[in-house]
């Protein structure tokens, strides 16, 4: 790997670790979520800076260059992260609509007379 993409490479990983570092100490993302941002900052930056693994890692993968091997890992990394979130969207989308269908009945058992009080009801 030339030595200018190493050092790109070693300073965005880098900096990507102590970005969600800093996020998950204020607060602002779930350690849930931050552990695989870690574990993927990590895995570039040993990448990076191990060119005997990136070489044997390359060669099992079959790219020709360093560069295509590290892209290929990143975008396995966006694929996991993506189906990660669709599975969390549908799960918290599910729990919405159960929570919207028990608070429809609540109210439906503290007013029976329908929705303002008219006496008509909703389908």
């Amino acid at each position: 790997m030339p030595p200018r993409i190493q050092l790109i490479a070693v300073a965005l990983s880098f900096l990507l670790f102590v970005y969600v570092f800093e996020l998950v100490r204020r607060r602002r993302l779930d350690i849930e979520y931050s552990l695989g941002w870690l574990v993927a900052s990590a895995v570039i930056f040993v990448l990076s800076v191990s060119r005997k693994l990136l070489a044997v890692i390359t060669s099992l993968v079959g790219a020709t260059l360093f560069t295509s091997t590290l892209f290929f890992f990143g975008l396995m990394f966006l694929i996991a992260i993506c189906l990660h979130f669709s599975v969390r969207i549908s799960a918290l989308s599910n729990q919405v609509r159960r929570l919207s269908q028990e608070l429809a009945l609540r109210r439906e058992e503290e007013d029976p007379r329908g929705c303002c009080g008219c006496g008509e009801r909703l389908n």
